[in-house]
Order: C-alpha cells, then sequence, then structure tokens
C-alpha cells in the first residue's frame, strides 16, 4: 500500500510508533495537529503547509520518543515534498507520481521499501497498490491537482487576497482565475 504525499508530508514508521512513541498508536493519533492524517500499515502520514508547522510536529514526535535524524539519514521519521520527494536520504522509503483515476491524474505517494535494493529505479513489493488518503480526501480540488509553488516577489502580481477562511488565506490567482489557499500558522 501507500500514502497520499501533498504538500509538505510528515511520513512515519508505523513499527516505530508501537514500538517507541510514548503510548504507541493511541498516543500518536492525540498528537496529530491536523485532519490530514492517513496510513495504511506500515507508514503514517500528516501533511502541512508551513516549513515551521513541520518542525513543530517533529520536535514533538521526537520528544515523544521516535527519532528523526542520524548521520544525515532518516531513522522513524522522514520529510516528503510533493515535488521533490524526501528532504534527507531515506534508505526505507520509496517515493513516486502514480496514476489515479480514469483521466490520466497523478498523485505523489510514498510507500515502505526495506528490501534489498536492486539496480536503480522504483522497488515495489507489489504492482497493484491501494492508496491511503484523508478522511473525505477527493482528487477534485485537492492539492494533487492545483499544486502551485510560488516565489514570494512573483505573488505580489500573481495573487490577490480574498478572504481568511478555516485558519488559511484564500487568494485569487489571476493567471488561472482559480482560488488558492495559503496556511496562516
Amino acid at each position: 500500500m501507500a500514502v497520499l504525499v501533498e504538500a509538505i508530508s510528515v511520513i512515519v514508521r508505523r513499527d516505530a510508533i508501537n514500538r517507541s512513541y510514548n503510548g504507541g498508536w493511541a498516543g500518536f493519533l492525540s498528537r496529530v495537529p491536523n485532519s490530514t492524517l492517513c496510513a495504511d500499515q506500515e507508514l503514517a502520514r500528516v501533511g502541512f503547509m508551513d516549513p515551521r508547522n513541520v518542525e513543530r510536529f517533529i520536535n514533538d514526535l521526537q520528544r515523544h520518543g521516535l527519532a528523526f535524524l542520524s548521520n544525515g539519514k532518516s531513522i522513524h521519521i522522514a520529510v516528503v515534498d510533493q515535488q521533490r520527494g524526501p528532504t534527507e536520504p531515506c534508505d526505507w522509503l520509496e517515493f513516486a507520481r502514480l496514476p489515479f483515476g480514469k483521466h490520466g491524474e497523478y498523485v505523489a505517494a510514498c510507500w515502505l521499501f526495506d528490501g534489498p535494493r536492486i539496480g536503480a529505479g522504483l522497488h515495489l513489493s507489489e504492482l497493484n497498490s491501494n492508496l491511503a488518503t484523508p478522511a473525505g480526501w477527493t482528487f477534485k480540488g485537492s492539492l494533487s491537482e492545483r499544486f502551485i509553488f510560488c516565489a514570494n516577489k512573483e505573488s505580489l502580481d500573481r495573487f490577490k487576497y480574498l478572504r481568511t477562511e478555516n485558519g488559511c488565506e484564500v487568494f485569487l490567482d489571476r493567471s488561472t482565475g482559480r482560488e488558492v489557499f495559503k496556511s496562516r500558522e
């Protein structure tokens, strides 16, 4: 199975949560700060739009018994960017854009692969894999469908502030006519 990757995703090994996290899985669930959690039997994923929130969540995970990095490699926790993949070397995680749906859509996803690496390319445990997504997630309107990265200097010309809604600032993207969202955190 695989988990969805959108924006900046914190990926945690479920075996590490069960073995090392204070309170186990129930304790972990009680500390998830938003509604983006999705999980399969091997990985848990929580998404963020602001790197400062990623840092806060990782610090919290470490305070509760998990390890982030050692010698520049991910131990129990990996940070995965929707466009670029893992931000640090992680020998237990695979990342790719996978076909999704029937109309040529793609989503970023990652999955646990702890086996031997033979050659270059993706390593799959199985060819047909389900995708774990947050409760209520749909492709239409998601970051997978409408992801935009914009440098700060470009944003003044391209985006017009409209309102604040559910903790996010809502802007009009003048180039597409669509609304886009930015975390206020």
